[in-house]
């Protein structure tokens, strides 16, 4: 069906002056760029010495599952009839750590959106499974992503 190539930089900003010479010397500070796009301000999670302010690879990993969803189901939504108004995801994932490092258990994706008619609700939430299957992103981790969506009609909440 074709191949699609992805590149982009990731450059390290946190040298302090003296590099990686010990754990507390340097920051994990870094910037993603790619042509065209703004720079991405990245650093590992708080919990492994990173800066609160700018994103992790955690983060981010649960960011790109939630927007491949989305913009699969809206795509297929368009093909089926579904006339979505709005859509709001706050998904969650759970990593855990071991002695090897650690590893993501779960995503739940929790979706809200909107349809323009109620009666377009059932097939609304139906689609989320086929919306699962063709993410690129879903099929590519080694962990469940799960779906709790919630769909309302325009004055509902």
């Amino acid at each position: 069906m074709g191949e699609h190539r992805y590149e982009l930089t990731v450059e390290w900003t946190g040298d302090e002056g003296t590099g990686t010479g010990s754990y507390r010397g340097y920051r994990r500070t870094h910037e993603v760029h790619a042509p065209g796009r703004p720079t991405l301000p990245g650093s590992s999670d708080p919990a492994f010495r990173g800066e609160a302010d700018r994103w992790n690879p955690e983060q981010l990993l649960l960011a790109s599952l939630s927007q491949c969803h989305m913009l699969w189901y809206l795509h297929l939504c368009s093909v089926n009839g579904v006339v979505v108004t709005g859509y709001t995801d706050t998904p969650q994932a759970t990593m855990v750590e071991d002695e090897t490092g650690g590893h993501f258990t779960e995503a739940v994706l929790r979706p809200h959106i909107t349809v323009a008619d109620a009666g377009m609700t059932e097939r609304a939430l139906a689609l989320h499974a086929d919306a699962n299957k063709a993410c690129f992103i879903a099929a590519s981790v080694n962990f469940p992503v799960r779906h709790e969506p919630v769909i309302v009609t325009p004055g509902q909440g």
